[in-house]
């Protein structure tokens, strides 16, 4: 049996969802606030007082603040009320751009020389050396990715607010792990090959595609906090529900296929230059 309307809107954070009062996390901004500082004086006027490295460009800049402002997105305003208090489908749009969208452009825009003095001490560089090996970066983004949707541990980061933040943080590690060998900023701890590469996000598209078919054809509500949230949009809670699996299963396999093309457009450049290169070199040699 149902809990009354009004205990339900206390739980799930309210009794109507609103687009322009969506709440804001103070943790959440004092977190990217505090990145935002480091990285601005990193390139600034630490790099030139400690000549730490070369300027950083417009675009690298650019993709840097466009993997903060997703991050502030995602985890304030109305994405972060609709997915805590109302929908799975939205909680899945979170999640997208929280593992897919954020950490690359992190990644992007973060230059090398400025995260070595960070991996100095022999352990922690030992630590992100293995975590950051493809078998390993697999390995670990899919038992946090699956194990993070079964119900009871899903159902559970619902429920208390602290293990929310903890599933969260467990993502966007995972995924930075997951997306360090295609668009590492350390040349030293190994980039795959451009073949590789493309192999190596196909191959991630796997298991995230079986446990969206999961989700979407199950004809069952798997998640019970959603099946007793207040309903918006119309949408039913096995409606949301499948709803949120196709999400998962599409746009998030569209944009592993989205770099994909990127890779393979990056190798087929490489080797393009490669092969000119070699031709002036022997059209040298021959005179």
């Amino acid at each position: 049996m149902l809990a009354p309307a009004p205990l339900l809107a206390a739980l799930h954070g309210g009794a109507a969802f609103s687009w322009t009062h969506g709440e804001a996390h103070p943790s959440v901004l004092a977190g990217c606030g505090l990145l935002l500082a480091a990285y601005l004086a990193g390139i600034g006027p630490l790099r030139r007082r400690y000549a730490l490295g070369d300027a950083v460009g417009p675009g690298r800049v650019a993709c840097f603040l466009l993997g903060l402002l997703t991050m502030l997105l995602a985890l304030n305003g109305p994405i972060h009320d609709l997915s805590d208090n109302f929908l799975f489908s939205a909680h899945m749009v979170q999640h997208l751009l929280l593992m897919l969208i954020m950490p690359p452009l992190l990644l992007l825009g973060t230059p090398g020389w400025l995260l070595r003095p960070l991996l100095r001490p022999a352990a922690v560089m030992r630590a992100l050396r293995l975590a950051t090996r493809p078998l390993a970066a697999f390995a670990i983004y899919n038992v946090v990715f699956i194990a993070w949707h079964l119900p009871r541990f899903y159902n559970a980061a619902l429920e208390h607010h602290d293990l929310h933040i903890v599933q969260h943080l467990m993502f966007m590690a995972a995924a930075v792990l997951m997306w360090w060998p295609v668009v590492t900023p350390l040349p030293e701890l190994g980039r795959l090959a451009g073949p590789l590469q493309m192999l190596y996000l196909f191959a991630f598209g796997v298991p995230m595609s079986i446990v969206s078919a999961l989700i979407t054809l199950s004809e069952r509500v798997l998640y019970p906090f959603y099946e007793r949230a207040p309903r918006v949009f119309a949408l039913s809670a096995l409606d949301d529900q499948q709803l949120g699996g196709l999400i998962m299963w599409v746009p998030g396999g569209l944009i592993f296929w989205v770099a994909i093309t990127v890779v393979f457009f990056r190798w087929a450049r490489g080797e393009e230059q490669e092969e000119a290169q070699q031709r002036l070199m022997l059209a040298a040699a021959s005179h």
